[in-house]
């Protein structure tokens, strides 16, 4: 269901801070005239820890209403408050959202047992196929992988994990684990042919909202066992990879890419913050080197 490259999606906002909608529509324009195979609204990258409940439906909305079923739209709906994300995954199902990711509970450091009941009764609640989200950089635990067996075994609508704790490894244990319907996605642009060549489907990408494009053509050629132009276009792009992970905290370097192309604007949410005009500079001159401004 979810092979294939899936775009992270930024939330547009507009000089006084609010969405901005049209920004929003084009961006997901450009996502399925590129290639890409889905949408992720109201993710990490989204700034959904900043959208009010109301702005968070909005933009799930939109993104069903623009996707135009050219595509997925999975829609971000995971919190630490287990009742927040099952009303969250409902009002996506009600939108018409295709599937929906959820984020381990972050802050309060839930038990594996805790976090089987979690998404448990997130996935009673809902028809949605749900993707798994594991980020322990962000959260401070992981999904273990005896938990997303125990998951994937009780919970026939949890289909996926997305895998960003940036470790090869784990992705061997979880394919040799999970049976082989159960999909596994990177979690970083990085790591998606390294992820890929352990069991891995695709890729929940970051730099998909600017190189929608090469990411759906990275993904594909590795899926068709192409592995020479994969790597190929993984090395070209590899500096972009970097910068997005070491300028800033994500979403922070790609909205000033973004804002650099003129896609959107580079705003973002309080206590996020602009990078420094040194670091912008320094990404310039990234993106110009691969003819992206």
């Amino acid at each position: 269901m979810f092979a294939g490259a899936h775009t992270a999606l930024v939330t547009p906002f507009n000089d006084k801070g609010m969405i901005d909608p049209d920004a929003f529509r084009a961006l997901i324009d450009s996502q399925f005239d590129h290639g890409i195979r889905g949408i992720v609204p109201c993710g990490t990258t989204g700034e959904s820890s900043t959208l009010s409940t109301e702005e968070h439906h909005l933009v799930i909305e939109i993104a069903v209403k623009q996707a135009r079923k050219r595509g997925l739209v999975i829609a971000g709906t995971g919190s630490n408050s287990t009742r927040e994300a099952i009303d969250l995954t409902q009002a996506a199902e009600k939108a018409g959202a295709d599937a929906a990711l959820l984020v381990t509970p972050y802050y309060n450091k839930p038990s594996q047992e805790g976090l089987y009941q979690h998404y448990k009764a997130i996935a009673l609640s809902t028809d949605l196929p749900l993707m798994l989200y594991s980020i322990p950089g962000r959260c401070h635990i992981q999904i273990d992988v005896e938990t997303c067996v125990r998951l994937a075994e009780s919970c026939p609508n949890i289909r996926a994990i997305k895998e960003a704790g940036g470790v090869t490894e784990r992705v061997r244990q979880l394919r040799a684990a999970l049976p082989p319907e159960f999909e596994i996605l990177s979690g970083d642009d990085a790591l998606t042919v390294d992820f890929m060549k352990e069991g891995a489907v695709g890729v929940v990408s970051v730099a998909g909202n600017l190189i929608p494009g090469p990411m759906a053509e990275l993904t594909k050629a590795m899926l068709e066992h192409r592995f020479g132009e994969a790597e190929a276009l993984h090395e070209k792009y590899a500096p972009l990879f970097t910068a997005f992970l070491k300028l800033d905290t994500n979403p922070v370097p790609i909205k000033a890419a973004l804002g650099l192309a003129d896609l959107c604007k580079p705003k973002l949410r309080l206590p996020m913050v602009e990078m420094p005009q040194e670091k912008v500079e320094e990404l310039h001159a990234i993106l110009a080197g691969l003819d992206l401004v």
